[in-house]
């Protein structure tokens, strides 16, 4: 715990994913979710079952998620449609309180930060349920990497509302469904995120997939 502490106080701002590392991928959450998409894939989308499941697997490891890949060969759906299909029936309840986890949130001195491709209502949900609400100074998610005309909360919690006319806005929409995705670990991922934060990223860790409760 020390070596970690030692090693951390050399940087001012960590980025935390959140899903498999604010808790523990036995859980189970990740499975549901995969089995959500699945879900959608097939009643929704329509694509031949007895693919469903390679192709899940396949364009999450190229694309960063299957959403992203999905986009990319060219499926037309709704961005929050699927978040809430895929998101707003997963077993939440499996989530409980981590008070060793807020304590050991908190007594780090750096700016933490979420960082996740997931929507923000999960990023809420999670946060709201583990206990974690107060443990991070901002959150990059979903609506921060691919905003649509609506407001986006900073780091410092200054609200900055993205206004188009009403062209741009009705072009906008019509992009929810079309637009590829901007998601980890791509590379342009990362950079819109130290943008975003405007971190050094010389002085920032990026923890993905790393469960924290491991080094307590």
């Amino acid at each position: 715990m020390e070596a970690v502490r030692s090693t951390c106080n050399k940087y001012e701002y960590l980025l935390f994913d959140m899903d498999d590392t604010l808790y523990p991928l036995s859980l189970g959450i990740n499975m549901a979710c995969r089995k959500n998409i699945e879900e959608y894939m097939l009643h929704h989308m329509h694509i031949e079952e007895s693919e469903v499941p390679r192709m899940c697997l396949e364009l999450y490891k190229e694309y960063g998620t299957t959403m992203a890949g999905l986009k990319k060969l060219g499926y037309e759906f709704d961005n929050d449609e699927f978040h809430a299909y895929v998101h707003g029936r997963l077993p939440y309840e499996l989530l409980k309180p981590d008070p060793v986890l807020h304590n050991l949130l908190l007594s780090m001195p750096q700016q933490k930060i979420i960082f996740t491709n997931a929507d923000e209502a999960h990023v809420a949900q999670v946060l709201s349920r583990l206990g974690l609400e107060d443990c991070f100074q901002g959150v990059i998610c979903f609506e921060t990497l691919n905003p649509h005309v609506k407001p986006v909360e900073s780091i410092d919690g200054v609200i900055e509302e993205l206004t188009q006319d009403a062209t741009d806005t009705k072009k906008n929409e019509s992009l929810s469904f079309k637009t590829q995705i901007l998601c980890k670990p791509s590379l342009e991922a990362m950079e819109a995120a130290i943008h975003i934060t405007n971190v050094d990223p010389k002085k920032t860790v990026n923890t993905e997939n790393t469960y924290l409760t491991y080094f307590v």
